[in-house]
């Protein structure tokens, strides 16, 4: 069907190889795989960013520029003899399908508990890419950022039972590096310092995790938040005359404070 979305696929792998053909794009045709990485990074960016304005329709673009992202890696592997998108695809449907036999075979599960655990154990009897068994934090890539990494190493990890029993046993263990934190200080040891807040932030992320939170999107929040009323001080500090490189401490903490007094009031003053 000419409307259908596979149609719609094979022209979008066609317009590629015509960007990196003879007479196509100069700047598409000089990329390669690491002159890509930074794009294939801010387009997942992109689409995170669509997802949390809640914006369909900006999603619906991000998706296809992170799309396109993908099809131009397989192109440039295609050129090289390498793989090519159907490779790419067919390996996708065969492990989607052998990873979920509840659904394509005949085994049963009664939740998606359980169907997480059976495509963990499915996974690692699969072996790696070298031929040697998994280990359960296999799929993390050291790349994430360490906020997102953390939690998902710890989640590999719980999936295996390595995990606390609930957030409270998370929270006191949180105290417990902070107290260790505090003897670092105390110490004035700076690697030890480094080493025990990366303690105190990892467990943070814990807590987060078996609170059913997204500590990267937690985190992310935070810094828009910040973001946010900032710039209010900046705008009230301009409108008074003056910037906030020029004002005080005291000046700029009351200016602080002011806004976030504004901004729990709400629009209507309602206090929300």
């Amino acid at each position: 069907m000419a409307n259908s979305a596979g149609a719609r696929f094979d022209a979008l792998l066609s317009l590629m190889a015509r960007l990196r053909g003879e007479n196509g794009c100069p700047w598409d045709r000089e990329q390669t795989r690491p002159s890509l990485k930074p794009y294939l990074v801010e387009e997942t960016y992109e689409v995170l960013q669509a997802i949390d304005e809640g914006n369909t329709d900006h999603l619906a673009e991000e998706l296809g520029d992170l799309l396109f992202q993908i099809v131009f890696h397989c192109q440039v592997a295609e050129e090289a003899g390498e793989f090519s998108m159907a490779d790419v695809l067919d390996r996708l449907t065969d492990k989607m399908t052998r990873r979920h036999p509840h659904v394509f075979g005949e085994r049963a599960v009664s939740n998606a508990r359980e169907a997480l655990a059976q495509w963990e154990r499915i996974k690692h009897g699969e072996g790696g890419r070298d031929g040697k068994p998994r280990s359960a934090l296999d799929g993390v890539p050291g790349s994430l950022p360490a906020l997102l990494r953390s939690q998902r190493l710890q989640v590999k990890a719980g999936r295996v039972g390595f995990d606390w029993s609930s957030w409270e046993d998370a929270w006191r263990k949180v105290r417990e590096e902070i107290t260790e934190m505090d003897e670092a200080i105390d110490g004035g040891d700076g690697a030890r310092i480094r080493d025990e807040l990366g303690d105190v932030l990892f467990s943070l992320v814990n807590v987060a995790r078996l609170q059913e939170i997204d500590a990267e999107d937690c985190l992310r929040q935070a810094a828009d938040k910040f973001t946010r009323r900032f710039k209010e001080v900046e705008a009230d500090m301009m409108a008074g005359g003056r910037t906030v490189s020029e004002a005080s401490a005291e000046d700029l903490d009351r200016a602080w404070e002011t806004v976030k007094a504004r901004e729990s009031q709400g629009p209507f003053g309602t206090g929300r």
